[in-house]
């Protein structure tokens, strides 16, 4: 795609690209001619505008006005023109800073990225959590309320506890209840609750289950609090911060972006593109699927415990978001989450 444009076009696109994300008002010639000192007249200037307009990549509001970009536009700018700047050693450290408290559990680490990120940006920052699935289990423990109902405790090495409840057909003593406890501890402590759900299904299958009633019974009630699917845990800062771009005056556009907030499962959705591909993603106007976010740029990364993907992060904006800062910060962020999490989990 960069073949498409000359020299001079990618040089006309750019400044009136960052002319945009500066001011986001409808550019002109003869702005471009005075700020941008390309040693062009504002004819030629204005020709090439029409024939990026041609193109698709510009187009004009009204026929006095000036041009803005389309998404195709922001889309070629930013894989052909933009040069991707490296985050100041300040930078990185204003960003570090925010996990140096030792004691931070996940949720706090999830929490604090999500503030930084949206501070950072000045847009809304979204990030997708990790699965407590993903965690690695040091102990469970089952615990009788009634007759028909048994409480699961998952503790994980990081120190994340989650309760479930289950039901269960047999009225189950407690002290059995430890002894199954006993017998999953040994058999999955110290992997993974995605790992855990694997072995059991494969012991399940093994000859001694079949001949060992409580090794069976256990394996069944370690299958059936693990039954049943997660839902991810979103975090989503700086909505307000929308108010600050006057593309989000209009009150109808403002409300089906909110509604996109509150309804959790679509962006989730939204972000899980992010899990399949490495590094940085960008989702610019109509790329994003998502009627209410048609306006609007995503720049996502997912991040990793070794090669294991664990969640993603993002931040959304307006189309004429600072590419050139939020890219970075974005990458930057993912990376250092993953080697946190690399050492909590």
């Amino acid at each position: 795609m960069g073949d498409l444009l000359h020299e001079r076009d990618k040089q006309i696109l750019q400044s009136l690209i960052d002319e945009y994300i500066l001011t986001a008002e409808p550019v002109g010639s003869r702005r471009i001619s005075k700020k941008y000192h390309l040693d062009l007249s504002s004819a030629t200037i204005r020709n090439v505008m029409a024939d990026l307009e041609e193109m698709g990549f510009l187009h004009q509001p009204h026929t006095s006005a000036g041009r803005i970009p389309t998404d195709r536009g922001f889309r070629f700018y930013v894989d052909s023109i933009l040069e991707i700047r490296e985050l100041t050693r300040s930078e990185k450290e204003y960003i570090r800073k925010k996990y140096e408290i030792s004691t931070m559990d996940i949720s706090d680490v999830m929490k604090e990225t999500s503030k930084a990120l949206s501070k950072f940006s000045q847009s809304i920052s979204i990030i997708v959590a990790p699965k407590f699935t993903s965690t690695v289990l040091r102990h469970l423990e089952f615990l009788k309320i009634n007759e028909n109902r048994v409480l699961v405790i998952f503790v994980s090495q990081s120190g994340i506890v989650q309760n479930k409840i289950i039901e269960v057909e047999e009225d189950i003593s407690q002290d059995d209840l430890y002894q199954y406890s006993n017998y999953l501890n040994e058999m999955f402590a110290g992997l993974s609750l995605e790992e855990v759900k694997e072995k059991l299904i494969e012991e399940m299958t093994k000859e001694k289950a079949m001949y060992d009633e409580l090794l069976s019974k256990a394996l069944k009630l370690g299958e059936q609090a693990l039954y049943g699917e997660e839902e991810a845990e979103v975090y989503i800062e700086g909505k307000i911060n929308i108010f600050n771009y006057p593309e989000f005056v209009e009150i109808e556009k403002m409300r089906a972006l909110f509604k996109a907030f509150e309804e959790k499962s679509k962006i989730v959705k939204l972000l899980n593109k992010s899990l399949v591909a490495k590094g940085v993603q960008i989702f610019i106007g109509s790329e994003n699927q998502l009627q209410e976010l048609q306006d609007c740029a995503l720049i996502t990364s997912s991040f990793s415990r070794g090669k294991q993907v664990l969640g993603t992060l993002g931040v959304i904006g307006p189309m004429r978001i600072n590419y050139c800062k939020i890219i970075p910060v974005v990458d930057y962020t993912a990376k250092l989450i993953g080697k946190i999490l690399e050492m909590k989990y």
